[in-house]
């Protein structure tokens, strides 16, 4: 979980080779190559009109978090184990998609929540297997790469 946040902080603070592809008034989407695997990192910023906090409340990976009312990809998370106050073991779920030819998936990360002195907020996460959560039917088990997200304060 700490390789993964490091990580991810690196390519937050690495801004060669990012390369836009898409934008919205509200979100700008950018992708470059991984040095990690065969494929693209994705990055995706936006300034929401509300606190830090309240957005950290939207997005943190906790059981019963408000992240599956509003994104309709992830239908269910649970923490499978957790290691301290701010590492777990979780499972997250996500419906079937285009009509059902995308088969329902289910992903296994080490997730670490962590908070920096300048308020910044991070959640992190990495592909890892337990025990306790084997592959369940009806689900394709999902691999994922370091990856995360940031609540950066912004002045004003």
């Amino acid at each position: 979980a700490e390789a993964a946040a490091d990580l991810v902080w690196l390519y937050r603070r690495d801004p060669g080779g990012w390369r836009g592809c898409r934008s919205t008034g509200e979100v700008a989407m950018s992708w470059r190559p991984s040095t990690e695997f065969s494929g693209n990192l994705y990055k995706g910023e936006g300034i929401l009109p509300a606190s830090p906090r309240h957005v950290w409340e939207c997005i943190k990976p906790v059981a019963g978090g408000l992240r599956t009312k509003w994104d309709h990809t992830v239908k269910d998370f649970e923490v499978i184990e957790a290691i301290s106050d701010t590492i777990s073991v979780c499972r997250t779920t996500t419906p079937s998609a285009f009509m059902k030819i995308i088969s329902p998936r289910e992903f296994v990360d080490v997730v670490v929540m962590k908070e920096y002195e300048d308020g910044t907020m991070l959640s992190a996460a990495t592909n890892v297997e337990h025990p306790l959560c084997p592959p369940q039917p009806n689900f394709v088990r999902g691999f994922n790469y370091p990856c995360g997200c940031f609540c950066i304060p912004v002045p004003g």
